[in-house]
């Protein structure tokens, strides 16, 4: 079933979402976007920095190659991020987590934007990492970057150089977050995907194995995507619009 008109939440979306006891939220770019996060993907060969593809210059290779560029294109990055506030789609993630009537409720984003816990979110499974940390490259030893400090350079705990603490091309995942995001999807009732591409896996088998399990997926993103033919409600619109209907 795909709706495009923020008015026409199907009743049983509804009913689902008063009665799981298990949900699970899968994040992507288009949530982010309504904050006006770019997606920094140029798209083919194009240059988006200093006539690097995206590509290039957040791929492990560049990090060994010129560590300073990377983080300089990151530091520009969170330049941008720094001013710019969470949603009302956010927003209304932050209140689904407080509810005490779920027994088990799981957010996994895609993002590396920190928006979600800048909102309030809690317990946040991050596939990709964060641009608000920073990883020795030696010990793994992580580091907070606080929005308004400048970022150390070293180590504290080894004095070894630091990066970004993100997954980049050519990278694996962090350990542990997949295992913990498929567990909670085999698990749940509900299965909501917002504003994902549902392109990059393994993130995007997440809702497959949800549904495979038999939970009730509905997908909100502005167009359609390779997993709106396995979902049993499609909303297409903004979900800053679309996540407040659902609840009411």
């Amino acid at each position: 079933m795909q709706l495009s008109t923020a008015s026409q939440i199907p009743v049983e979306l509804r009913e689902r979402f008063a009665t799981a006891q298990r949900v699970l939220v899968l994040t992507g770019a288009g949530i982010s976007a309504e904050s006006g996060v770019p997606t920094f993907r140029g798209g083919g060969n194009s240059a988006v920095w200093k006539g690097l593809p995206f590509d290039v210059i957040s791929s492990a290779q560049m990090v060994k190659r010129d560590l300073p560029a990377v983080w300089e294109w990151f530091d520009y990055r969170r330049d941008i991020l720094k001013n710019l506030a969470p949603n009302a789609a956010h927003k209304a993630i932050v209140r689904w987590q407080r509810q005490s009537r779920f027994s088990e409720f799981t957010l996994v984003t895609q993002n590396v934007d920190g928006l979600h816990q800048y909102a309030g979110s809690t317990d946040v499974i991050e596939m990709h990492g964060s641009i608000w940390r920073a990883r020795c490259i030696s010990c793994h030893s992580t580091f907070e970057i606080l929005r308004d400090d400048k970022r150390q350079e070293e180590c504290a705990s080894c004095g070894e150089h630091l990066r970004p603490d993100v997954v980049l091309f050519g990278e694996i995942l962090p350990t542990g977050a997949f295992e913990r995001a498929a567990e909670a999807a085999a698990k749940c009732e509900l299965c909501i995907v917002i504003g994902t591409s549902a392109l990059v896996y393994p993130a995007a088998s997440l809702p497959e194995i949800a549904k495979a399990n038999g939970a009730f997926l509905c997908e909100i993103n502005p167009e359609r995507t390779p997993l709106s033919d396995l979902c049993d409600v499609v909303l297409t619109g903004k979900a800053g619009e679309l996540l407040d209907l659902i609840e009411h």
